[in-house]
């Protein structure tokens, strides 16, 4: 599927894959390279991607770069004209290892769950990541390397001597000055080397980006953590899991704060599960998490330390008012994610996504269809297990468009007050008009 922007004959290409870089049309997919997770900086300008083996990978936005211009003329049309996002890569790490419980005698994957940017400022990134137990803070940091293209003719060994004792310290200086490092030959041969095996060893130089593990944040969770979100404060952040709500300080790593458990004393007695947190854009003391039973609780932390009472709950008539045993289900939120604006949030569950205003909880100032054409569907979808499918949601930038996905590789996308209920659906690959059947989805899981 193209997507065509203001310049018509530059088309904007959607293209699906669950793993990084190219595969071959015979070459197996291999579970530890499936991606479970992406996230974007605030600026938009990197992008960090998780997969099941527990690797972190980071994408740097290039091509503003490339479109850099001091002509007016060059930048006022840049204003008015989308740049199509140009990422390269940059760096890759490993992040989680695979992992036993001796005490409870079960396996931790290495599997990245989330992945959070803390902050950025130029060369340097903080990254937060987290498998089902245990979440580490990273720091990544671009190493500056002034690399000599050419080197014509070669030095012999005097003249290298030579070079050394006169030019050397005086370069040591101003590289530290600057910031640089020089990276020499440290061997070059007697006879005349020729241009291109000098560039291909001064290409094979060590990767300038270094990803550093700073803290490690463990053993807080007895259930599998679903969700991690930073503090508008820069120090703190919560992780959740399915009955508890922990907050940490990001300079202590041997302790956190319970602020919310919904554990009950018995287990039996256990009617919802918290699904996703997220903490207030801009009021630190603001935090918002969903559960299960179709509801969004706001709380404040500067009311008490356990913050079991929440100060608003939005909930959407269709959550409590006639239920079956179907919309008990599908009613369960898998996402929320607050608006840079900070005066809404969108709630993502199997079969809607929701636009809410944070002054009015009674119910969604929009309410995107998603699903709704499987509503008949629903105890075929339910013997499959395809109802328990978890969607996550996303919004642009400027808050005027959100997306989220679905089934058959189709996009979502849906802006408030353009008169299209319906939104705009994208397809990745084939027909986007065509239509999913719960024959399709059986077919995809069997």
């Amino acid at each position: 599927m193209a997507y065509y922007d203001s310049a018509p004959s530059v088309p904007l290409l959607w293209n699906f894959s669950q793993v990084l870089g190219q595969q071959l049309p015979n070459e197996p997919l291999q579970n530890d390279d499936i991606i479970t997770t992406i996230a974007f900086d605030k600026l938009g300008d990197h992008l960090a991607v998780g997969d099941r083996g527990g690797r972190v990978v980071i994408f740097g936005r290039d091509d503003r770069k490339k479109n850099v211009s001091s002509n007016r003329r060059d930048l006022e049309q840049r204003d008015f004209a989308s740049q199509h996002p140009e990422f390269r890569y940059k760096t890759e790490f490993q992040s989680h290892e695979p992992e036993f419980d001796y005490l409870k005698n079960v396996e931790i994957e290495e599997k990245i769950n989330k992945v959070r940017w803390w902050m950025t400022h130029d060369s340097l990134q903080f990254i937060l990541s987290t498998n089902d137990k245990t979440i580490k803070l990273w720091k990544v940091k671009e190493h500056k390397v002034k690399q000599v293209i050419e080197m014509a003719p070669p030095l012999c060994s005097e003249n290298m001597l030579l070079a050394e004792s006169s030019f050397v310290p005086g370069l040591e200086t101003k590289s530290a000055a600057n910031g640089y490092r020089l990276e020499w030959i440290e061997k070059m041969p007697q006879n005349f080397l020729p241009p291109q095996d000098v560039d291909s060893e001064i290409g094979g130089m060590e990767d300038p980006f270094r990803a550093k593990r700073q803290k490690v944040y463990a053993y807080a969770h007895s259930f599998n953590i679903n969700s991690i979100s930073n503090n508008s404060d820069y120090e703190t952040f919560v992780s959740a899991d399915d009955l508890r709500i922990n907050l940490w300080n990001l300079e202590v790593s041997d302790q956190c704060f319970n602020i919310i458990d919904m554990k009950p004393s018995n287990m039996e007695d256990l009617t919802e599960v918290i699904t996703s947190a997220e903490f207030h854009p801009l009021h630190c003391n603001l935090l918002a998490y969903s559960s299960s039973q179709g509801l969004i609780r706001l709380s404040d932390l500067r009311h008490s330390a356990i913050c079991d009472h929440a100060s608003r709950i939005f909930q959407h008539g269709e959550s409590y008012g006639s239920k079956s045993f179907f919309t008990e289900i599908t009613s369960s939120i898998s996402d929320i994610k607050f608006l840079n604006d900070g005066q809404h949030l969108i709630s993502r569950n199997y079969m809607n996504m929701k636009l809410w205003d944070m002054r009015k909880e009674s119910s969604p100032v929009a309410i995107f269809k998603i699903h709704e054409h499987l509503r008949p569907k629903l105890p075929e979808l339910y013997n499959n297990d395809c109802i328990f499918d978890k969607f996550e949601c996303c919004f642009s930038g400027d808050g005027l468009h959100f997306a989220t996905g679905s089934y058959s590789n189709i996009l979502r996308i849906f802006s408030p007050g353009s008169g299209r209920e319906e939104g705009i659906k994208l397809e990745i690959r084939g027909n986007f008009n065509r239509e999913i059947n719960t024959e399709e989805i059986n077919q995809r899981l069997t």
